[in-house]
Order: structure tokens, then sequence, then C-alpha cells
């Protein structure tokens, strides 16, 4: 029962005269009372007093916020709905029914409610329009998990209208573009130049869109300064200086990941964490993704020694947790991915913070000491892209040799390809194919007689898009077939039809290729400058082709074309991967886990002696600048010849202008 004090609260709303800071006051102590139901009954019974308030959509909102703290969404709803019916222009409520109606499942009815809220004619006013740009990013972003891109799109453009400093607005809208294969993926306008994009982009989308690894450096750095700074006291859990003391014990070793589930990541990993040696090194994981209990999140739980569920956590709670577990390497396997915790690693709760596997290039952090990577993806000329201190064990990426496969292999007809004509494939994701890569396979396309290249099905609206620039290219738009998304054991057994991998360029096959390299499906890849472009190189290599592994288009170009004319060669390359299955690299996850756990006890050692490497961010924001400056559309870097040589010269007419430190890249520092 209420006691006196709360009764005397609640009277004082029938009382003449009672306002709505009153009925907010008496709301708020109700609250912190710890009496919530009664606190929405506050609201209640001023709404009954006051039906002509003006300001009544306010309480009628203050209570949604408490009937949905209290579980009651349909009363919540119904309150955000009597606030918009007293006032349709108290955008606040548009964006939290929305939320209601997004979280029980009515995605279109959120949309609906979204866009009328962005659509009031009464926004003008600043406030105003920061609520219709969060109703415009909830419709992209639900539509985007839709998988409805173009009408995604629609709603992004709109928000970079309202507010063009929104940076990842902008970079969501590129990625957007690039996944639609709308070329070009950058598209100024009046509100948004060329430069604005570029340094919207994310770090993952800049890897798609180009392999000049100084711009990809720079914009890994603003990103990482624009989205996970922290404030002297989230430092406070501070472990950078922490000793690692192993007596007694073995190192503590942290993976964090989005990831460990039906994912690429998800697979590459499973089978990693159940042949590390528990005698050597004690692991645990740490999963901040969705919700999920499928086939590969059940047998990584079962693997690890240690798995715990940070997703509820706030990043203060996760460092915490992470503390007192005290780990000594935590290891980022998100990097600049979807549901990243960065924050956490800002934090520097290990003293020890290695970035690998996740995303395919630098974090360009001050707390991110080491990259692990292979001789192949980053060789010692090419470190000087990273901010990190590059560290390698034989072959970068763990597999699965427990994947499954059906045991039903389709036939070419059922899977719409022709029963004799050549079969070039690719299933990278549509946001790996630029114009450039393109312009290449129609030209393989075009002196391979009767060929085809097999594609992955994206969405109606891009798969017309890719065969009408086929067609404007010159070939039959027929020959793009479009292989339906099916359960990877389905995907994987169809790969039997394919003669040949045609990777993708700047950001290359990783997931992919291992897969087509387990199921003997020869890939050909060019080799860039960037992580990105040199890991299926790598994976190439370590199965035992290094034949397919090409330094420039025109190769790669001829290569296919050749592959493509002899079949007898294309069922060679075939046999070398099924003899090579068991013993290559690639697929030796005991040799991956043996060098790993060697590499964190070097990394262990480095730091017991003081010798920890610090990330070299000298001039990061003058390379970007200039890597903005250098891109155009119609230049492909990875064919650049001399993208130093460009570089070089811009930083010197920097320096005329602003003297500059030498920084260990290509600047050695010089008069003014």
């Amino acid at each position: 029962m209420a006691d006196v004090d709360t009764l005397n609260l609640l009277s004082t709303l029938t009382a003449d005269g009672a306002s709505l800071g009153d009925a907010i006051l008496i709301a708020v102590r109700l609250g912190d009372l710890g009496q919530p139901a009664l606190a929405d009954q506050a609201y209640k019974i001023w709404i009954r007093f006051n039906p002509e308030h003006p300001q009544l959509c306010v309480a009628h909102f203050n209570r949604a916020v408490l009937q949905s703290a209290l579980g009651d969404n349909a009363g919540a709803a119904a309150s955000l709905e009597a606030a918009i019916a007293q006032n349709a222009d108290f955008l606040p409520a548009y964006i939290n029914l929305g939320g209601l109606q997004e979280r029980a499942g009515l995605q279109e009815m959120a949309i609906a409610t979204w866009e009328a809220g962005a659509n009031r004619p009464g926004v003008m006013s600043g406030v105003s329009v920061g609520y219709a740009f969060t109703c415009l990013k909830q419709i992209a972003r639900v539509l985007g998990d839709m998988h409805q891109t173009a009408r995604a799109e629609l709603a992004l453009q709109r928000a970079a209208d309202l507010d063009p400093r929104q940076m990842d607005v902008i970079g969501q809208l590129v990625a957007n573009r690039l996944a639609q294969c709308k070329w070009p993926a950058l598209a100024p306008n009046d509100r948004v130049d060329r430069k604005a994009l570029l340094l919207g982009v994310n770090p993952l989308s800049v890897a798609a869109y180009s392999d000049d690894p100084l711009l990809q450096l720079g914009a890994a750095n603003a990103f990482i300064e624009r989205e996970a700074k922290v404030t002297p006291d989230q430092v406070r859990q501070d472990r950078r200086d922490a000793p690692i003391d192993l007596t007694g014990r073995r190192p503590r070793i942290g993976y964090i990941s989005s990831d460990l589930r039906d994912h690429a990541v998800g697979y590459l990993m499973a089978e990693l964490f159940e042949v590390h040696d528990r005698e050597k090194i004690e692991v645990f994981a740490y999963y901040c993704g969705p919700e999920s209990s499928d086939g590969l999140n059940t047998r990584i739980r079962a693997a690890v020694e240690h798995f715990i569920d940070i997703r509820p956590m706030s990043d203060d709670e996760a460092v915490q947790r992470i503390v007192d577990d005290g780990i000594d390497i935590l290891v980022d396997v998100n990097g600049h991915t979807r549901d990243a915790r960065t924050a956490v690693f800002a934090r520097r709760p290990a003293p020890i913070l290695v970035n690998w596997l996740g995303y395919p290039g630098t974090m360009g952090s001050d707390y991110h000491h080491y990259i692990i990577a292979d001789p192949w993806i980053i060789p010692p000329e090419m470190e000087l892209y990273y901010s990190e201190a590059v560290r390698r064990i034989p072959c970068y990426q763990p597999n699965d040799r427990r994947r499954k496969v059906d045991e039903t292999v389709p036939t070419r007809a059922e899977a719409g390809l022709p029963e004799d004509g050549f079969v070039f494939c690719c299933f990278n994701g549509t946001q790996k194919i630029t114009p450039h890569v393109f312009d290449r396979w129609m030209e393989i396309l075009k002196r391979t007689p009767g060929s085809v290249l097999w594609l992955l099905d994206s969405n109606p609206e891009t798969n017309a898009r890719l065969r009408d620039a086929a067609e404007a290219r010159g070939v039959d738009r027929t020959r793009l077939v479009f292989a339906q998304k099916l359960q990877n054991a389905y995907h994987l057994a169809r790969y039997a039809l394919a003669d040949l991998f045609l990777d993708t360029t700047p950001y290359g096959a990783h997931t992919t290729a291992s897969d087509a390299l387990w199921m003997a499906v020869p890939v050909l890849t060019w080799s860039g400058r960037c992580f990105a472009s040199r890991v299926c190189g790598s994976l190439v290599r370590s199965a035992g082709l290094p034949e397919l592994v090409v330094d420039s288009a025109r190769a790669y170009v001829e290569k296919a074309v050749e592959i493509g004319a002899d079949r007898q060669r294309a069922k060679a390359l075939r046999a070398t991967l099924q003899a090579n299955r068991d013993s290559c690299v690639l697929f030796d996850m005991d040799l991956l886990a043996d060098k790993l756990e060697d590499l964190y006890g070097e990394m262990i050692a480095e730091h017991q002696a003081g010798a920890r490497p610090r990330p070299n961010l000298a001039n990061l924001a003058t390379y970007l600048d200039i890597g903005v400056s250098l891109d155009r559309d119609d230049r492909e870097s990875q064919a650049e010849p001399d993208l130093h040589g460009l570089y070089r010269r811009e930083l010197e007419l920097r320096q005329r202008i602003k003297a500059m430190p030498a920084d260990g890249r290509l600047w050695e520092g010089g008069d003014r």
C-alpha cells in the first residue's frame, strides 16, 4: 500500500492549478522512491484533469516512457499515439512510437511512422530538424537490415541533405551505393561535396573503394578520433603498464568479437578455439554480437574455457569484467566492423592489445600495439602502412576443416549454368565489385566464347544494374548468372559447378576464397598494396597455387582467358588443390594455433622487457588530406606505379606551408 507521503504527492495533482511541471516533479519523486507504476499513475491523473492543456503531448510522451519501462508496450504505444493526436508536430513521439513498432516486428509500420515524422511541414527549427534527421536514420537502419538498399539510400540522402556534417550518415550512404554497384560510389551534390563524402566513409568501405594504403591509414585514424574517444575518467582501469607475471599460471588471452556465430568470422574461428593448446594458454571469448544460439555459437561456447556475453554490458562494465579476469592479451576480432566495441580497447583493459582477423587493415589507433598478418599480406616493405607493429604467422587466416558440405551437388541446368560453357564465378559481396573489376570481367567473357560469370544473388535492382552494365560493354546480359543465397552447406556443394573463381580488388575474397579452395576451385587474384587486396593472394599461395597470384590488371585478364581456353589446365589446377587440401598451410589449423600461441608468448616477453611497440600516428591527418586530394573515379590506385612519389610531392608542398616532423613513413623532415 502507498505510504502517506505518496498519497499526498498524488493528491496534489487533483488540486486546482497543478502544472505540468508539478506532475513531472511528482513522477520523478515517485520514481526515485522505487514506485514507477505510481509515477505512471501520476501522469494519468494529471492528464485526466488537464485534457485541454497545450503541453498535454509532453505528459503523454513521459507516460509512454514509464509504460515502456514497465513492459506495457501496448499502453506506451497508445500514449504516444495520443501525444501525436494532441500535437502532430511533436516529433519525439514519432521516434519512440516507431521504435516500439519495430520491436514488435512491424517494420513497415515503423517506417511509415518515422516517415510521417520526417515529413511534418513544421520541421523548420534546429531542434525539429534534428528529430527529423533521427527519423530518417531509423528508416535507413531498418531498411538496411531488411536488405532494401534502394529505399535505404533515399532516406540516407535526405538525412545527409538535412545535416551534411554527420559523418556516420555519409559513411552509410557511400556503403549503400557500393552494395548496389551504383558507380561512381561517391555522388556529390550541392550539399555534400566529394571530399566530405570520402572523409565520411567508414574504413571498411574505404578498403572496398581504394587500394591506397595511406588513405586507408589516415581514414582509420580519423574514424578512431571521431568515434572512439574516451575521457580521462574512462581510463581509470588502464592496465597498459600492468606487469605480466606468469608464475603458476598460463597466459590469459581474450578475444572480443560480435561474430562468434553464423558469420564468416565464426566459420573461420570455430576450429581454432577447439585446437588451442590449453596447456599453453587460457582462452576467454567476449561476445558482443546479436543474441545467438546457432550451431556455430554453440560450438564456440563449448570450445573455449570462458565464454562471456558482454552484449548487455556498458563499455565500462565490459572493461571491468576484462580487468577482473586479468587478461594479458586482448585481441580485437572486430576492428572497424559492425557492433565493434572499440571503446573498450580505448580504455586499455589489458597490457597488450592486438588487431587480428575481423578487419582487414590497420586500426589507426594509439592503443592497438600489434597487427597479426603473414609474409605475403604485409611484407616488410609495406609495414609503413600500419600504425601497429606487424607480427606474422605462416598464413593469417584460420579455417574450419569441419565445415559441413551437403552431399547433393545440383546439376548445371538446375543452377542456370551452361552444360558445356566455361563457368567463371565470384561469390564476393556486391560491395566489392568496382567498375574497374567489372570492365576486366567483361573483357574476359568477350574473349572466352560460351563462358558465363556466376555471381552471388543480391537483389533484383542490383542484378539488373549489373546486367545493364554488361550489355553496355557489349556482353549479352544473360551471360551473368546469379546464384540464389543458400545455407552454407548447400552453397559449398555447388562450388563443384564452377571452373575458375575470379577475385575482386581492392577488397578481395577472404572467407569466400578459402571456401572455393576447400572445394578445389582455383582462384585467380591480383594482389595490391592494401591488406584487403592481399589476403586472397596469401590464401591461394598457401593452398599451393602461387601462379594464380598476379601483379597487374593485364596479367589478371590474360591468365583468366588462358585458363578459360584450356579445360585441361583448369582440371589440373583443381587436381592440385584436391591433392594439397590435407597437407597445405592454408588448412593446417594445428600449425596456425601453435604459431599463434608462440606469437602471444613473444608479445608477452616484449612487454616484460619494456619493449612493447608504440603505435606510429605521426602526420596521419596530412596523409588523409593528400589521399583525399589524389582520389579520382578514373584512377585505379592499385594500378598507380608510383604512389609513394605522388605522396612525397604533396608532402613537400605541405611542408612549405607548415613544418612537419619526420614520421618514419615517407616524410623524413626538412627545411621550410
